[in-house]
């Protein structure tokens, strides 16, 4: 196929093409993010091991953990020029072999310095999952594919986030946390690998000089369109990123009472709905859409929903093994803001305009992981129980979210897309 070939248009002679490079194109894509939404993740069942081995309070196992989400966080700027620059399958590639490399170096690990260093290259090496594949999908497929495209790709983080619950717990005593780093530093070079093998596409921001590609980020950044969804991606979705990576099991084992297993367990069942959302999107939002119902309703929908279930979490209103799946059912409609907000930029801004909004979805779940280990830390110091300096650390969250959403639902005048 012409690499240089415009998008193609989405009609029934081209079916079959567009058949062809969904088998192409999502696999290589899917397999990277599978990986990355698991690293992210697998924290939140070995913090107990970490802890223990390395003698750190909460907040330092919050600092560590969240230096994935620092670097992470800020290499989006550069990564949006470089997606737009030299494509998708070369950054991810070569990025991916970084996070192998960071794994690597978590597995010998024996201080905590060593140990954030290399959570901080796994952080930088899977940061282009994500973004590159919505990158190479807006140049592949039609704007009204999106939406599925994009939730197929978070079925594949859900299938990590699966991974990095109950099978870690149960590979523990066999491997080890460090015999688990090692398996993931081989398979990063194979999804790297494989990547390599999918099809490039001729890149619009080669004909840009650097200067020009920095003074598009203003305009991005000075888009009210974009800043109608960064204070919800921030504080909404970062908090959710921020307890799902570490701070859930934690919560289950000092509030509710239950064992790591136990944990584990409800862990996994979360990200069993959160991966059910995914699906539900990947193949229904486009049938929802021609019925009415817009995806940009499904993300209000789901945004409210995850802030009541957050507020009967902090005060107990059910069983964790109701509330915390419906928790991550919720938030699988978050990731619908990327496409909304892709839409309302040209196809040639599509890696800037994602890396924009995921940069502060990133610094925020990096300031929130940290900061809920420090705000508990603080809380216990000044006389409450364990339990209850949690629930107070999430009840000052929600309320930040409930700002942030409050903000998202003012509507924006359409000149100002």
């Amino acid at each position: 196929m012409n690499a240089a070939c415009a998008r193609i248009p989405d009609n029934a002679s081209h079916m079959n093409e567009h058949l062809r490079l969904w088998f192409r194109l999502v696999p290589a894509y899917a397999a990277g993010y599978f990986l990355s939404y698991g690293l992210r993740s697998v924290n939140a069942v070995i913090a107990p091991e970490l802890m223990h081995e390395l003698d750190i309070s909460a907040t330092g196992l919050g600092l560590l953990t969240s230096a994935y989400f620092l670097a992470f966080g800020l290499f989006q700027l550069p990564l949006g020029l470089l997606l737009d620059r030299f494509g998708p399958r070369r950054v991810e590639a070569a990025l991916l072999l970084v996070a192998a490399v960071g794994a690597a170096l978590f597995a010998m690990g024996t201080s905590l310095q060593a140990l954030a260093l290399g959570r901080a290259l796994i952080g930088l090496g899977v940061s282009a999952c994500l973004m590159a594949s919505f990158k190479a999908f807006s140049q592949w497929f039609p704007t009204d594919r999106l939406p599925s495209l994009t939730a197929t790709i978070m079925v594949a983080g859900g299938l990590g986030a699966l991974s990095a619950s109950v099978p870690v717990e149960a590979a523990l005593p066999v491997l080890g946390w460090r015999g688990v780093f090692w398996l993931v530093a081989a398979l990063l070079v194979m999804a790297s690998a494989y990547l390599m093998t999918v099809p490039d596409h001729g890149v619009s921001g080669q004909r840009e000089s650097l200067g020009q590609q920095l003074r598009s980020l203003g305009s991005i950044y000075g888009n009210r369109v974009f800043w109608r969804f960064a204070p919800q991606g921030c504080v909404i979705v970062g908090g959710f990123m921020a307890i799902q990576g570490l701070w859930a099991v934690p919560w289950l084992m000092e509030v509710n009472g239950a064992t790591r297993t136990d944990a584990a367990g409800v862990l996994f069942l979360m990200s069993l709905a959160m991966l059910l959302g995914f699906l539900f999107v990947a193949t229904c939002s486009g049938w929802l859409a021609r019925r009415g119902i817009a995806p940009m309703a499904l993300l209000t929908v789901g945004m409210g929903l995850a802030l009541v279930v957050e507020l009967a979490i902090v005060l107990g209103l059910a069983g964790p093994t109701w509330l915390w799946p419906l928790l991550g059912l919720s938030f699988s409609l978050g990731n619908i803001a990327y496409s909304q907000l892709t839409a309302a930029f040209p196809v040639a801004l599509s890696g800037r305009v994602n890396t924009a909004l995921n940069l502060l979805v990133f610094v925020g779940a990096f300031g929130l992981q940290w900061g809920i280990g420090a705000a508990v830390d603080a809380f216990y110091m000044v006389g409450l129980t364990r339990a209850d300096a949690f629930r107070a650390t999430l009840a000052v969250l929600l309320v930040a979210q409930g700002l942030a959403y409050a903000w998202f639902l003012v509507p924006v005048r359409r000149s100002a897309a």
